[in-house]
């Protein structure tokens, strides 16, 4: 499937790159996986054996396992490490990303026919031939989490011989579960500390999932709200695509919108990053399973004041994803309605809607989750906390330095 207007992608033809983390933690081998797709054109093409003998590894996570104990590394995963750095494609198409573009990052799972879908409306945006795509994907391997023989449910370690350490509610982790928030977080310091082509990026970040339909004039609405923002509403830390309420198109107003900030289609820049980077321990020792969850219980509270995000009055992008987690994975139990998705776009949609010259309409005390909300539960294994805060502090280990 070809896009209309191919932006730069970053990595090869989505040959998906499996980028494994294999870190013994007490004692215990925890195995995350996390796959970081190459392009977009071909939805079902598998992983190729190519060797690439002559690329030389300089990723700076090679800085990281050279300044911590980790296993040695097998040729798999010296090979994907290498094919997560490979180049942009399409760099002879677009030589040079637009001055004060706003890279998009995607973060999908395997549900194939909902990557389908936001590719194709992707496609259709008005300036996505202006910046950079990348595509992060994990996916849960069955086969590959029976190596880790962990506790289920509410296991007796003692009993079954197990390994694990129970959440809140008495419950061991569910590694289906937990790689939602791995992912998050391991995506967030990648992008933003590790990849080359992002880490000196000071402008905000778009990310977006594969159940999010994107409008065409999504990318024009969103370069006008991170310009407004600092002027506008100088408390706001990022700008929305869409109201914090999913079900929400908006209200219609004339009028910029300032409320609790949302998990579709939201952008934000280092700065925010940094002051997000130094909550991690807050992030990997809460315990819920959800990333947002986190961030709206115990990150942003930490903050010491509300934290806004701002948006226009008509949505931008629509959540469409009828089953969460890591559901809808295949055609036959996919949680698309016939297996399409039929979502109107009106002409105001199109392009750009905002006006400039609006004023701020903010939203006081809504509802939602706030400070002293105790957690879903489902993350309060040791090893994955000990692995998210890693994961904090994986492009930071340069003489023995690191902020967490």
């Amino acid at each position: 499937m070809a896009l209309n207007k191919k932006p730069w992608i970053k990595d090869a033809a989505f040959r998906r790159c499996l980028s494994v983390v294999l870190i013994t933690l007490l004692g215990v081998v925890l195995l995350l996986f996390l796959l970081q797709t190459n392009t977009i054109s071909d939805l079902v093409n598998q992983y190729t054996n190519e060797t690439d003998d002559n690329f030389e590894l300089t990723h700076r996570y090679s800085q990281f396992r050279r300044n911590v104990t980790l296993p040695k590394q097998t040729d798999l995963s010296i090979l994907l490490e290498k094919r997560n750095q490979l180049p942009p494609r399409n760099l002879d198409l677009f030589p040079k990303l637009a001055k004060n573009h706003v890279t998009i990052v995607l973060y999908v799972h395997n549900r194939p026919q909902y990557l389908q879908v936001v590719v194709e409306s992707l496609s259709r945006v008005d300036g996505i031939g202006e910046t950079l795509l990348i595509v992060s994907h994990d996916g849960f391997f069955e086969e590959m989490n029976k190596i880790v023989e962990d506790c289920k449910d509410k296991d007796d370690p003692v009993k079954k011989h197990c390994k694990g350490s129970p959440d809140q509610y008495g419950n061991h982790r569910s590694p289906k579960i937990v790689s939602l928030k791995h992912h998050w977080w391991w995506m967030m310091n990648a992008v933003w500390d590790g990849l080359e082509e992002t880490c000196h990026h000071s402008g905000h970040i778009l990310f977006i999932e594969e159940d999010h339909y994107i409008f065409p004039n999504a990318y024009r609405n969103l370069q006008i709200l991170t310009a407004l923002k600092a002027k506008k509403c100088p408390r706001c830390y990022a700008a929305n695509l869409a109201p914090s309420d999913v079900k929400s198109r908006g209200e219609g107003w004339e009028s910029l919108i300032a409320e609790r900030m949302g998990n579709v289609g939201y952008a934000f820049n280092r700065t925010v990053w940094r002051k997000i980077h130094t909550k991690a321990r807050e992030f990997c020792f809460f315990d819920d399973y959800n990333w947002d969850i986190t961030m709206w219980a115990t990150v942003y509270p930490s903050f010491g004041h509300p934290v806004y995000t701002l948006r226009g009055p008509r949505t931008s992008a629509v959540h469409f994803g009828k089953c969460g987690l890591h559901q809808g994975q295949g055609e036959r139990v996919s949680c698309i309605d016939k297996g399409a998705v039929n979502i109107k776009v009106e002409e105001i949609d199109k392009a750009g809607n905002i006006n400039k010259k609006w004023g701020v309409h903010a939203y006081e005390n809504q509802a939602g989750y706030q400070a002293g909300f105790r957690g879903w539960g489902g993350w309060g294994d040791t090893r994955d906390r000990e692995l998210c805060l890693a994961f904090a502090n994986m492009y930071y280990f340069r003489g023995g330095t690191s902020p967490s």
